[in-house]
């Protein structure tokens, strides 16, 4: 069974809530205060079934939103998930302030399917409900609601007139509307928390897309909150899971009443990452009274949030009233926000709706270059390009598919099939779970041979560079970088030693007088078996300056021709691996030995054995068991 939400529209007292409960017989006012007062304040809901031109059942989810200008806010929480629109326009007062505001938010929301309503039929004559249809097709004229398929049905609720004939026609555009897509991610905006005796939390939303089940786990966005749904409800009945496009009740553990409100937004752990940032394009409506200034404040509205947001233009200093352009906004507090959701925006003071737009970004790189190009791609309709440019962009990082993932809202199995032709064709590459353009490949390349070519010419004396230094230095992932590595050693372009990295056949280029010093360095150690000299005064004999000394003798550490074991004391290896057979030959004779046998055994000093038994229990030759030591 296809489910479908069909919003109301329009003037305060212009009968929406009457049409849904002769439509529906549901009273979609459930508020005391509405059924005192006789005027919706809050979202109203309601659901019918109905036969689709196939044969299989259209489920229908209503949501009544309010028609005073005072609870606009709560209209605009309800009409950011509807598939279709009645416009609800009374035939005794024809088209009112709020008519007009609505109209502008519809169309400001992308809303392609709709019907308009010539309510309370019974109330004017015959010649006034004629003139009341030509003013509306003249207001409607140039809307999504004015082309020659939309329909404009007069009814009267109070006497059923018109409404077999209005349900022919929501049958015709609920078969039009587009399906959203039960396989995303999952999303619902909550418009409505309560608790219920019995059942303890319960949060409602239209679910714009992907599936909830029952004992699944969600988080609440921003907030961070997880949750677990207990139960699932749609259009009031037990249900084993929700799926998008329908009406959804969630009974959820792990949070209370205080923990949840309107705004906020449950979907899987750790899918999405909640942004204050989002680029987008935005429009202002030609009734707007002033421009929109850069910097400027403004009320914002998506889905069942609103906020304040601060407005930067993009490549302007204000847009005028009917034009469009590329803007950040900045929110105050993180929200859940993906590409392709449409918002609204209100002027700050005094507040009036203004204009509006669609999200083309939610994880904007602070500056990105080609933002205009990559902004572009995102207004488009290709996926596959949106894609790429998204990888593109994080050039030699490349992007993982959990990350695409969270910056699309799209599933694993449409990213991959998508990219698929791309990396068939070599244009993208897939290293491991991460994507990256093959042109950022060859360009990453490139500059990491320019970067080992200008550490070797100010560095002769080092044999290469550390892997993790210059990975930070070319900011490339680690798995990008490991890739393009292996590609160079395999192109015999570079060698990695260890943790570090050269040009093939580069290593060491010494000066004869460096040469000379590194020899008698070596050499002095090498004959001093365990009674060394202090390195400094190695150092001072040299004919070498200070810096070039010390860069020979950090060479020689790094080849392990000297070992350094503390922070006064440096030996040959060879001495030390003289100690380790020392060491395993007096084990032949026992087990054990102390401070003062050790000094006997080599010769040396307190100065030098503490240090080196330390140095043996650090390579696990030696364990400390109180004054002694256990050979191992």
């Amino acid at each position: 069974m296809r489910s479908v939400i069909v919003g109301t529209a329009g003037h305060i007292d212009h009968g929406k809530t009457a049409l849904v409960k002769a439509l529906t017989g549901i009273d979609a006012d459930r508020l005391e205060e509405e059924k005192r007062r006789g005027i919706t304040i809050d979202l109203g809901f309601a659901h019918m079934e109905l036969p689709g031109p196939g044969g299989e059942m259209l489920r229908l989810g209503f949501v009544d939103v309010p028609g005073h200008e005072r609870f606009l806010r709560n209209m605009l929480a309800g009409v950011g998930g509807i598939d279709v629109v009645l416009l609800v326009i009374a035939a005794d007062e024809s088209i009112k302030p709020q008519t007009r505001e609505h109209l502008d938010i519809l169309q400001l929301l992308g809303l392609q399917r709709g019907i308009t309503v010539l309510t309370k039929s019974d109330a004017v004559d015959r010649d006034t409900l004629d003139v009341v249809r030509l003013e509306v097709e003249e207001f409607l004229r140039g809307t999504f609601l004015g082309g020659p398929s939309s329909s404009i049905i007069a009814v009267s609720s109070l006497t059923g007139e018109g409404l077999d004939k209005l349900k022919q026609a929501l049958i015709y555009a609920v078969g039009a509307a587009s399906a959203r897509d039960a396989q995303a991610l999952a999303r619902l905006p909550i418009d409505r928390v309560f608790t219920m005796k019995g059942f303890g939390t319960v949060v409602t939303g239209t679910l714009v897309g992907g599936t909830i089940g029952k004992e699944e786990e969600l988080e609440a966005f921003p907030s961070g909150r997880r949750v677990r749904v207990r139960g699932v409800q749609v259009y009031g009945k037990p249900a084993d899971a929700a799926v998008a496009g329908e009406r959804t009740a969630l009974n959820l553990a792990g949070a209370s009443t205080e923990d949840l409100s309107r705004g906020m937004t449950l979907a899987p752990p750790a899918a999405f990452v909640s942004t204050r940032r989002i680029d987008v394009k935005l429009r202002l409506l030609p009734s707007a009274p002033r421009p929109l200034q850069d910097r400027a404040r403004l009320h914002f509205h998506a889905h069942t949030m609103e906020t304040v947001a601060q407005v930067v233009l993009y490549n302007a200093t204000q847009i005028a009233p009917g034009d469009e352009g590329f803007a950040q906004l900045r929110l105050p507090a993180a929200a859940l926000l993906l590409p392709g959701d449409r918002f609204i925006m209100r002027q700050f003071s005094p507040v009036t709706t203004i204009g509006g737009g669609i999200v083309l970004d939610a994880a904007p790189i602070p500056r990105a270059a080609a933002r205009d190009t990559f902004l572009e791609t995102m207004a488009g309709e290709d996926p596959a390009l949106m894609l790429r440019a998204r990888i593109a962009r994080r050039q030699h990082e490349g992007i993982s598919l959990s990350r695409l993932t969270a910056e699309t809202g799209w599933n694993r199995n449409v990213i991959e099939a998508k990219l698929s032709p791309p990396v068939r064709d070599q244009q993208v590459l897939r290293i491991g779970d991460r994507f990256a353009e093959t042109r950022a490949i060859e360009d990453l390349k490139l500059h990491l041979q320019r970067r080992l070519e200008q550490f070797h010419e100010k560095n002769p004396l080092v044999g290469g560079i550390g892997r993790e230094e210059l990975r930070e230095q070319l900011k490339a992932s680690a798995e990008v970088f490991a890739a393009v590595a292996a590609a160079l050693v395999r192109e015999k372009k570079m060698e990695i030693a260890g943790d570090s990295v050269r040009l093939a056949g580069r290593g060491v280029a010494m000066k004869d007088e460096e040469a000379e010093s590194k020899k008698i360095i070596e050499d002095a150690f090498a004959a001093a078996g365990l009674k060394v000299p202090a390195l400094r005064e190695v150092m001072a004999g040299l004919k070498v300056d200070k810096v070039r000394a010390q860069k020979i003798v950090t060479l020689l550490l790094r080849d392990k021709t000297l070992i350094k074991i503390s922070e006064e004391l440096v030996f040959h290896r060879g001495a030390l691996e003289q100690l380790r057979r020392q060491m395993a030959a007096y084990r032949a004779n026992s087990a054990k030995i102390d401070v003062a046998q050790f000094k006997e055994m080599t010769g040396v000093s307190r100065k030098y054995a503490i240090p080196l038994l330390e140095y043996l229990d650090r390579e696990r030759v030696t364990k400390r068991v109180g004054d002694a030591r256990e050979i191992l």
